[in-house]
């Protein structure tokens, strides 16, 4: 009977609410988190080996070059002559971590062009030689 009374012919519904468990409950809880809160800050000493190791590689540096339509070229959004791309593209190559060399041509990019960049570079004596591309959005 949660909604009535004990007594006998009694039909009022008990106004109050007995809170006794409640707070029976939440100080059992209370004394369960004062015992336990030290254990949780209580820290265990490891004695952890020491070992030594190489650091990890740099990432090399990138170079962008890029071919417009008409043939010209550009180191990092500067314009470059072929001689002097192929004396930028030595000396780069002689740098250690070798940086890596993206290449973003235009579509309209005389196959000529492209090749005389990528036979720099190799001549050069770079190795990572990479053609960006824009993604194809139609479907």
């Amino acid at each position: 009977m949660a909604f009535g009374g004990f007594e006998p012919g009694s039909s009022q519904p008990m106004s109050e609410i007995n809170v006794t468990p409640l707070v029976d409950v939440m100080l059992v809880l209370l004394v369960i988190f004062i015992v336990t809160a030290p254990l949780l800050t209580h820290a265990v000493r490891v004695d952890l080996p020491q070992a030594a190791a190489r650091p990890a590689p740099q990432k090399p540096q990138t170079i962008a070059l890029a071919i417009d339509g008409e043939g010209r070229v550009f180191w990092n959004t500067q314009p470059i002559a072929l001689a002097e791309l192929r004396v930028r593209l030595t000396q780069e190559a002689a740098r250690q971590p070798q940086p890596e060399v993206h290449l973003h041509a235009d579509r309209n990019t005389r196959y000529q062009e492209l090749a005389e960049v990528m036979a720099a570079a190799q001549n050069a004596g770079l190795e990572k030689v990479a053609f960006i591309t824009t993604p194809n959005t139609k479907r």
